[in-house]
């Protein structure tokens, strides 16, 4: 939007959009809570995404999606509209995790490691995971989580580990710093 002609009026239409979007959001998920939108809805599962895939940000009834915490999700969304702008496609490979689910990534971690210790190295145990709470999101593919590196404090989104570099939280305030990411991932 930067040097675009009329892009304060793009720029308050995003606003807008941002606002409503925030607005019409719940509360932020209690962990291992669900929200519903009524019909059929896919929420009430544990925010997995199969291997090697990923989910758009818009599937609002993928509980990856729907349990993720309202300001991050407005962030990541905005984002998503720059990043596109550019010719970039941001998509979700990992979101909002039930404690089940991530316990079960430490238990597969622990089995593939054969240590907890290891293990506890790269997975947080679920009371400890951004992701159970809805404050993390991971994106893909690679050249997406790269632009979202280099872009993603204009959102507020920042890289959290620096062997993750799909992995986001808001760390800072849009426009801001991101700190340094962390040495080791615990996703």
């Amino acid at each position: 939007m930067r040097g675009h002609a009329g892009g304060n009026g793009l720029r308050t239409a995003c606003a807008v959009v941002l606002v409503l979007v925030v607005t019409a959001c719940a509360t932020p998920p209690e962990a291992g809570t669900v929200h519903s939108g009524g019909g059929s809805s896919r929420a009430d599962g544990d925010g997995s995404i199969p291997e090697n895939e990923s989910i758009s940000l818009q599937d609002n009834d993928h509980p990856a999606i729907a349990n993720l915490d309202p300001a991050l999700l407005a962030a990541v969304r905005a984002a998503a509209v720059d990043a596109a702008a550019r010719g970039v496609e941001l998509k979700v490979t990992s979101g909002w995790r039930s404690k089940r689910y991530q316990q079960r990534l430490l238990d597969e971690a622990t089995a593939r490691y054969r240590s907890a210790e290891e293990a506890r190295k790269l997975v947080h145990p679920p009371e400890k995971s951004k992701h159970v709470t809805g404050h993390a999101i991971d994106i893909g593919p690679t050249a997406a989580a790269d632009w979202l590196i280099q872009h993603g404090a204009d959102h507020g989104l920042c890289q959290a580990f620096a062997n993750e570099m799909w992995h986001f939280e808001l760390l800072t305030t849009p426009g801001g710093q991101c700190p340094q990411p962390q040495g080791t991932a615990l996703g």
